[in-house]
């Protein structure tokens, strides 16, 4: 780091370190490579690691009069110090297990493979800056793979916990079972775009193929077994072709399926073994065991023999997602361990295995419960759904000379990020070409801050400097209101920071 008024991270020092990295890595997802290698592309410029703000982590002082600077005053940068805290997170959670040592496994040793789940605001701060943090270092490992999702939305509007548009998890778990939830989320996760969860597609995930296609198929499997084996698993005979393509299927699976997840395809993997309990009910109704039991019992053992494998199989590889249900399989089976992921890849179950009195793993969610929880959702945004556009009265008339006295300018964000401990709050270094500037503004809720970055806007540059939770702002950004909604005004054209408005 350099002293000048601030202590800065060498981002131009490594910038070729990095861009070797990324090289490496040409599977990550479109948005995190984009976002990269645009910046590679500008350049990527020192970025201040210190603050003077009275609140945040203290620059320790010992550091500092090692690197023979002055940390009176200064805090890090909260983005600086947050990926850090990984690290000390897992070295007191090392501590704790009486392996102080043992935190190196995870963030030192070549063959660790470090990865972090984020959503795409943070691209940055992950692929940028904690990287770069880890370089300066040298001891430690690289990330080997950022998946940066999208934005989720919710019933075609954007989340907001301050107005109650949101789905709480004590209130979901009152009528729900957690794995539905869990389907749908990563049935429909924003991998490459934003995507929305809707109460209906909920209902609609849950009934038609959580409870009609998987559900169904391990229950029709265990009462057929009960009723007509004595609850055992019986003798496999000589196999069809339709048996022998089942088969294939399921000792596939796990390395198909298994390769889906390590390259981070979350809604593959959910579709993918879906579709082998779609298939697997298919083959129950194309076998007609309820004929073959009096037709051809050596068929319609050899039927149920391979449904019920398939059961075992299907909780292993639903494990990951849906980890209540695939216990409530593990039971059904007298299994008592969760089996490994390679153990799908063959049909373990011998002659005889006893088969426990099946339950009910999904039960059908009805209308009337998902309206009601569209209706929340319908009265916490109504305030912001009139039809009428409350447009406020216009004041009082001013002379020209009281117009004259606000200096309005054109000023260039340089580095946007939320006040912590707020929900509204942005925190704004600007360019007015002369001088840079912070400027406190309410209009979290309406923009993500990295958004911002790169944006020419307009400021009131002569407004008295005032403190907002404890951060010195010198201006205002101009902003057009309606019904709470807040809309910044930019400037379109790429005029010069500092530029007068007039």
């Amino acid at each position: 780091m350099k002293e000048t008024t601030h202590w800065y991270l060498p981002l131009e020092k490594y910038q070729p370190e990095l861009e070797k990295w990324i090289e490496g890595h040409s599977d990550w997802k479109p948005n995190a490579l984009g976002q990269i290698k645009s910046w590679f592309k500008d350049g990527l410029r020192d970025r201040a690691v210190t603050r003077d703000l009275p609140w945040g982590v203290p620059v320790p002082e010992e550091i500092a009069k090692k690197a023979g600077a002055d940390a009176q005053g200064k805090v890090l940068y909260v983005w600086f110090d947050a990926p850090i805290g990984y690290i000390s997170a897992s070295r007191e959670w090392a501590a704790q297990q009486g392996k102080p040592e043992l935190w190196k496994k995870y963030w030192q040793e070549k063959d660790t493979r470090l990865i972090h789940f984020i959503g795409k605001d943070n691209i940055v701060f992950h692929c940028i800056i904690f990287p770069a943090v880890l370089k300066a270092h040298g001891d430690y490992v690289l990330p080997e793979n950022v998946p940066a999702n999208e934005f989720l939305n919710l019933e075609g509007d954007k989340l907001s916990t301050s107005r109650n548009y949101a789905v709480w998890l004590n209130e979901y778990l009152k009528n729900f079972e957690p794995d539905s939830l869990r389907y749908c989320l990563a049935s429909i996760m924003p991998e490459t775009k934003d995507s929305d969860f809707s109460w209906k597609d909920f209902q609609a995930r849950h009934n038609n193929e959580l409870a009609d296609i998987l559900g169904n198929f391990v229950n029709r499997s265990a009462i057929f077994c009960h009723k007509y084996f004595d609850g055992k698993l019986p003798k496999a005979g000589t196999l069809s072709s339709l048996d022998k393509e089942l088969i294939t299927r399921l000792e596939g699976a796990a390395e198909k399926l298994g390769k889906t997840i390590d390259g981070h395809q979350y809604k593959n993997y959910v579709r993918e073994a879906m579709d082998i309990a779609r298939f697997a009910n298919k083959y129950f109704n194309d076998k007609e065991p309820w004929k073959t039991r009096k037709e051809n019992p050596d068929d319609c053992a050899t039927t149920i023999h391979l449904c019920l494998q398939t059961v075992r199989i299907l909780g292993i590889l639903f494990d990951p997602l849906l980890p209540f249900t695939a216990k409530k399989i593990r039971e059904l089976f007298n299994i008592k361990d969760q089996e490994k992921w390679d153990d799908a890849a063959e049909l373990t179950l011998q002659e005889g295995h006893k088969i426990n009195q099946p339950q009910i793993l999904f039960t059908k969610i009805e209308d009337d419960t998902i309206n009601s929880e569209i209706e929340k959702l319908k009265q916490a945004s109504e305030p912001n759904q009139e039809n009428e556009i409350n447009l406020p009265p216009f004041k009082e008339t001013i002379e020209f000379d009281d117009f004259t006295k606000m200096d309005l300018r054109v000023a260039k964000v340089l580095e946007a990020e939320k006040v912590p401990k707020t929900n509204r709050l942005l925190k704004f270094t600007v360019d007015l070409g002369s001088e840079q500037r912070t400027i406190v503004s309410g209009i979290a809720e309406q923009y993500d801050p990295q958004d911002l970055v790169g944006k020419n806007v307009v400021i009131i540059a002569n407004l008295k400097p005032v403190k907002i939770r404890g951060v010195e702002s010198r201006g205002m950004l101009l902003t057009s209101e309606n019904d709470e909604k807040l809309s910044l005004l930019t400037v379109m054209q790429d005029i010069p920071p500092g530029s007068s408005i007039s």
